[in-house]
C-alpha cells in the first residue's frame, strides 16, 4: 500500500449549514469518535510542546477504559518538545501518519517518515522535533508500565511498518493479518500497539469478548464493526474505544483493505480489589 493513504485529521470547522446528525456515540461499553468530530474546536495543547496541538482520542475513565490514553499530535515546522513526557512511569508508542519527524532517544537520533513506529520505555529520555517544512501528525499512545520482579524492562526501538511482514491469522487465507511490532510471547511488554489489516470481505468470524481494553484508529478503508450489541459503520479517520469484555467483530467492506492501529493491554495479572 501507499503509506500516504494513512488518514489523519484535517481540522477546520464544518459550515453553519451542516446538519448535526452524526455517528458519534458514547455508551457504557464503547465509544465511537468519527473523523468528522476532530475539528479545530476540540483540539488541546500540552505544556513543553511548541507549535503543537492535539486531539485526545481516549483517556483513563473510572468504570470505562482505565489503562491508557491516545493522542493524535499535530506539530508545525520547527515545533516539538525537549520535555515531552512528564510521567516517569509512562511508556509510549509513536506512529507517524503524515509527514516526518526527528526523534532522539537517549541521545541517539532517528528519522521517522510515514509508517514510522517507535517504542519509548518508561523513564527513558527522549525529545522530538519537526525539522521539515510541512506538518507532521502522529499517534502517541501512553500507558503506565507495570514492572514485574524478575522480568527486565523493555528497551526502546524504532522501525517502520512497511519493514515488518504481517502475520496472517490461521485459517483466513491472508484475509485477516496483524503487523506485530512486539512478539506476543515477550512478557516484558504489558501493552501491544499493532496494525490489523482485513482484505475486502474479510471478517472477524465471532464476537471477540476478552479482557483487554482496546483503542482502534482506522487508518484506511471502511467496515461494519460489531460493538457490544450494535453494528456500526466506520471508515478511515474514525476511532473506537472499547471497555474490557466488550464484544467485537467486523466485516471489511472494501473496495480496498480495511486497516486500523490497535492498542490493547496484555501479559499482566488482574488487579484485585484491596491488594
Amino acid at each position: 500500500m501507499s503509506h500516504s493513504s494513512y488518514y489523519s485529521p484535517q481540522g477546520g470547522l464544518p459550515p453553519q449549514t451542516q446538519i448535526l446528525t452524526d455517528r458519534a456515540m458514547f455508551t457504557e461499553a464503547y465509544a465511537v469518535i468519527p473523523k468528522g468530530t476532530m475539528s479545530d474546536i476540540v483540539t488541546s495543547f500540552l505544556p513543553h510542546w511548541d507549535k503543537t496541538r492535539l486531539w485526545v482520542l481516549s483517556r483513563p475513565l473510572s468504570g470505562f477504559a482505565e489503562t491508557f490514553c491516545q493522542y493524535i499530535m499535530e506539530v508545525q515546522p520547527g515545533g516539538g518538545s525537549t520535555k515531552p513526557e512528564p510521567n516517569a512511569q509512562a511508556q509510549g508508542v509513536i506512529f507517524v501518519v503524515e509527514g516526518g519527524l526527528s526523534l532522539t532517544i537517549e541521545g541517539k537520533s532517528h528519522e521517522l517518515a510515514e509508517g514510522g513506529y517507535a517504542y519509548l520505555p518508561a523513564g527513558c529520555t527522549w525529545s522530538l522535533v519537526n525539522n521539515t517544512k510541512a506538518l507532521v501528525k502522529f499517534h502517541w499512545v501512553r500507558k503506565a508500565y507495570e514492572a514485574v520482579e524478575g522480568l527486565d524492562k523493555p528497551v526502546a526501538f524504532v522501525t517502520n511498518e512497511k519493514d515488518i511482514a504481517p502475520t496472517a491469522m490461521p485459517g483466513t487465507d491472508g484475509k485477516w493479518a496483524t503487523t506485530r511490532f512486539v512478539a506476543p510471547e515477550d512478557l516484558r511488554h504489558d501493552m501491544h500497539v499493532n496494525i490489523v489489516t482485513f482484505q475486502p470481505g474479510g471478517v472477524i468470524p465471532f464476537a471477540e469478548t476478552h479482557v483487554m481494553e482496546h483503542g482502534l484508529y482506522v487508518l484506511e478503508g471502511k467496515a461494519v464493526y460489531r460493538l457490544n450489541q450494535d453494528w456500526v459503520e466506520v471508515e478511515a479517520g474514525d476511532y473506537m474505544w472499547l471497555r474490557a469484555f466488550c464484544p467485537q467483530a467486523c466485516y471489511a467492506g472494501g473496495p480496498g483493505p480495511f486497516r486500523y492501529l490497535l492498542y490493547k493491554d496484555v501479559n499482566r495479572h488482574m488487579k484485585l480489589g484491596g491488594l
